[in-house]
């Protein structure tokens, strides 16, 4: 099997992905647009909210420098309706034959979830090498990558799960760690208060934390 193309790679070019939970439509643009302004243009939306679909396309439309993801893919089903709904990309929490088939024959740029050396292995057989470690439960996925980029050179990770900011730096100094998923981005309390400017100042802190310390 050959990767989807673009590679996925080539789309998580930021060190931080906010990973994003919207329960009412009228917050997708608005959100989206901060993330924007505060210079995270990268980020998953959950398609766990009866409006995330909606909310993908929204953002699509309105907010065409954002680049987004469509999260929590389990099926071969989950894909096209990702592309339906003007995904760039798709994340999962794991891989499985029908999902990992359906991303390929329809270049859906697919971010697969895995943990252990078996999954990583069978996501490479299947010609995905950036990979998410999920869940990373806090730093204990430093602990986890550092085994397995000793093991799996042409592995790349994008951590999610538990992660907070001052973790960034960590999983970051990784060779093998490409960026760093969370949800601290994009509060619930805040977007529910329609707080757009802290959340702007949140993706700008959090660049501050994925910066090299001086």
């Amino acid at each position: 099997m050959q990767s989807p193309v673009p590679a996925i790679l080539q789309l998580l070019r930021l060190p931080v992905m906010p990973i994003v939970s919207i329960h009412e439509l009228d917050r997708a643009v608005p959100l989206a647009r901060a993330l924007v302004e505060g210079g995270v243009s990268v980020f998953e939306v959950l398609l766990r909210t009866p409006v995330a679909l909606q909310a993908i396309e929204a953002i699509r439309r309105h907010v065409p420098e954002a680049t987004v993801g469509a999260g929590t893919l389990l099926a071969a089903a989950d894909v096209q309706r990702a592309i339906d709904a003007g995904g760039h990309f798709g994340v999962s929490p794991g891989l499985v034959p029908d999902l990992a088939q359906a991303a390929l024959d329809k270049q859906l740029p697919l971010l697969p979830g895995v943990w252990t050396a078996s999954e990583v292995m069978q996501a490479m057989a299947w010609g995905f090498q950036t990979l998410k470690l999920f869940p990373a439960n806090g730093l204990d996925g430093v602990r986890q990558i550092e085994h397995l980029q000793a093991v799996f050179a042409q592995a790349r990770f994008c951590p999610t799960g538990g992660i907070r900011p001052e973790h960034v730096r960590s999983y970051l100094a990784l060779r093998s760690c490409q960026a760093v998923g969370g949800s601290w981005m994009t509060p619930q309390p805040l977007v529910a208060a329609r707080d757009y400017a802290a959340i702007t100042a949140l993706a700008r802190e959090a660049l501050q934390w994925a910066a090299p310390p001086q």
